[in-house]
């Protein structure tokens, strides 16, 4: 028997999700030390979390031990952070694996989701695990949701899930509130994904909308905002009635000590956090005013800590792979509503002064 017959038809024919690398590969690959790289490909904090995280990871206790498969000191800190009681709020290694969560409490196979291209890949791809269907209903031209398509979707085809990101990735664009009441009008849950609301801001966030709405799911990360995306942890709030079959299904030691640790330090370093995310905020500005001074460069209006361009007149992955060479790594994108186009990650002034160097050389 030839153990690979046996695979799932449908996992055998999907498509792999395409990561990004971490530094000691790109840089082996480029044949540069890391240190030389300016990483603008993944959406990272150039900064990095505040030192009370490497001081908590530093002198980690029990690390022997299992971790609370509650996370209940991490929740309890989340609940002191977001206002929200601890009954309601998950922690997932990454949100992530809080949307593939959500997935497998939703989902058979045959059942569908909506998602709304160009966005966030994993949707669609977590879907796709779970022998769900994917409904594409592709934004508008300025990337805003086409609401009516949506609409006529959810009563054609009645799909379990929507997702959408706000800001989305990769445009960096904001869902109004509006629109948002529009889809929760809908018989259909709405996750929320709001990996990058803290450079929006906070005070913009819909996780106060929960108490008052039964079927919306908001998800967090600490990857952004708190420099963790190596440790991976994320957390959402859902309704109050599905929490008890999410503990059903939820891995058991889902987030590590050290992740845990980590998030909690972070939580207790506000003042510093607010800072870089201040800091990134204005540079953000900075580098779209010098961006719009590229002339193959067409940039989107982002609130998030990227900037995506559409690059004209030249190849875009002749252009990301020419900043290569220089050190300096971009996202390229090249699929329906994204041809030839270009993220960039916002990172620290000098980053933006290379890259704007770079790009008027090329």
């Amino acid at each position: 028997m030839n153990a690979s017959d046996l695979i799932r038809p449908d996992v055998a024919t999907m498509e792999p999700y395409t990561p990004i690398y971490p530094f000691d590969v790109l840089a082996a690959h480029l044949g540069r030390a890391p240190d030389d790289i300016i990483k603008l490909d993944a959406n990272e904090n150039p900064y990095g979390p505040p030192p009370r995280v490497r001081a908590a990871l530093a002198d980690l206790p029990y690390v022997h031990i299992y971790p609370d498969p509650e996370s209940r000191a991490l929740r309890t800190a989340l609940a002191d952070f977001t206002g929200l009681p601890t009954d309601i709020l998950l922690a997932g290694a990454g949100a992530d694996e809080l949307i593939d969560l959500t997935m497998r409490l939703f989902l058979q196979p045959g059942d569908a989701i909506v998602n709304c291209p160009p966005t966030f890949g994993m949707y669609p791809f977590d879907a796709a695990i779970s022998g769900a269907e994917t409904i594409s209903v592709p934004r508008h031209a300025d990337f805003s949701l086409d609401l009516d398509a949506i609409e006529e979707a959810v009563s054609q085809q009645s799909p379990k899930l929507i997702f959408v990101a706000s800001p989305n990735n990769p445009d960096g664009g904001w869902l109004p509130d509006a629109h948002l009441e529009r889809l929760l009008a809908l018989p259909i849950v709405v996750v929320l994904d709001e990996a990058y609301v803290e450079f929006a801001g906070i005070e913009r966030s819909r996780l106060r909308w929960l108490p008052h709405c039964d079927n919306l799911i908001v998800l967090r990360t600490f990857s952004k905002w708190a420099g963790l995306a190596g440790l991976r942890v994320g957390y959402g709030a859902f309704p109050s009635a599905l929490m008890p079959h999410l503990w059903k299904i939820k891995q058991p030691y889902n987030v590590s000590v050290a992740a845990s640790a980590a998030a909690i330090a972070a939580l207790q370093d506000p003042a510093y956090l607010e800072g870089h995310i201040a800091r990134m905020a204005v540079e953000r500005e900075r580098l779209m005013r010098l961006l719009a001074e590229i002339p193959y460069l067409r940039r989107y209006p982002s609130v998030a800590n990227f900037v995506l361009c559409r690059v004209a007149g030249r190849d875009a992955h002749q252009l990301k792979l020419a900043l290569e060479q220089e050190g300096i790594l971009v996202r390229y994108f090249d699929k329906p509503g994204l041809s030839d186009h270009i993220r960039i990650s916002v990172g620290q002034p000098g980053h933006t002064d290379a890259l704007i160097a770079a790009l008027r050389r090329l």
